[in-house]
């Protein structure tokens, strides 16, 4: 599995494209140094972004899907997540690859604790991947101007706190390293998942509008009984944030017929089905089912990438019953 990641390595903070790759565990230090890596059996060899993005533009999926992990989360289980991941995508029939960006988040005990570090430590992985992005961009023009540009569809996919990492690196990304003053079309879906930043954050005034400038669709899943997202807008509080959660209910304005958020968002209603397939949190309900298997939640975002298109009420609105 090929992966992106900022986290502190064991072996120094230079480069060394293939050699091994070694978290250190334990570390949620943030480094501003990006790390282009292949997971083979468990073991990590950095291989460097040419190699990562020609492996990319060379593969058989269609689609390319960017996984940011949320909150509370080590390598090997978002590694573990993205293997999950494409081992249902080739199940259910859908040609996409999946690509985590791992970000650096705590393990210590005290989850309260931890939210406030792994919170900072997303606000500052925001300009990794903007770098990512950056360098991205600059080796798709230069193969556009060789004649073999990559032709992959782009998604994104970010859970809880991920949000915040993906939400800010495009703010960042859009003041320092795009060329134009208004985001290019980027990605075909963005899926939202449980994301733990404010309900207003799509709206024109906000720094998440960029997600809406550069996607043809952005799909927000919502749960009005996630008890992590819950315990967030109460952790928000302690620092001058009041405002729900846009993973706890949807777009703040989605039934407003002056609504600032843009005609390409839409809000899944996951209540009916978030606690059985992650109890007690609710938290975690976008991959699998208590019987290991794709759950609708995941049948529904792999649908949506193989369709481009998103069934919702004249609000824009979804239920998952």
């Amino acid at each position: 599995m090929l992966f992106v990641t900022n986290h502190a390595k064991k072996n120094g903070r230079a480069s060394e494209i293939d050699k091994p790759f070694i978290f250190e565990q334990g570390d949620n230090e943030v480094g501003q140094h990006i790390y282009f890596c292949e997971d083979k059996n468990g073991i990590q060899t950095e291989i460097g972004s040419n190699k990562l993005l020609t492996k990319l533009r060379e593969t058989d999926a269609q689609e390319l899907l960017i996984y940011f992990h949320g909150f509370n989360v080590q390598p090997a289980q978002a590694i573990e997540h993205g293997r999950k991941m494409q081992g249902f995508f080739t199940q259910v029939g859908a040609s996409i690859k999946v690509v985590p960006f791992i970000w650096p988040c705590g393990d210590k005990t005290g989850i309260i604790r931890d939210y406030y570090d792994d919170q900072d430590s997303a606000n500052a992985s925001a300009i990794a991947f903007a770098r990512m992005m950056a360098k991205f961009m600059d080796w798709q023009e230069k193969n556009r101007d060789e004649g073999i540009a990559c032709m992959k569809r782009v998604n994104i996919l970010s859970h809880s706190m991920g949000n915040r990492v993906f939400r800010n690196s495009m703010a960042y990304w859009l003041k320092n390293y795009s060329k134009t003053a208004n985001a290019p079309f980027l990605f075909r879906n963005v899926f939202m998942v449980a994301a733990d930043i404010a309900n207003q954050s799509l709206e024109k005034t906000q720094n998440g509008y960029v997600i809406c400038e550069a996607s043809r669709n952005v799909i927000t899943y919502f749960a009005s009984d996630d008890q992590a997202l819950r315990g967030s807008k109460v952790a928000n509080v302690k620092r001058g944030q009041l405002t729900r959660r846009l993973g706890h209910t949807g777009p703040e304005d989605m039934k407003k017929s002056n609504s600032p958020v843009p005609d390409n968002v839409f809000a899944v209603d996951c209540s009916d089905v978030n606690s059985e397939y992650d109890s007690p949190m609710g938290h975690s309900y976008f991959i699998d089912d208590k019987n290991g298997k794709p759950n609708k939640v995941f049948l529904h975002i792999a649908e949506t990438i193989k369709m481009g298109r998103i069934k919702a009420d004249q609000h824009r609105i979804l239920v998952i019953e």
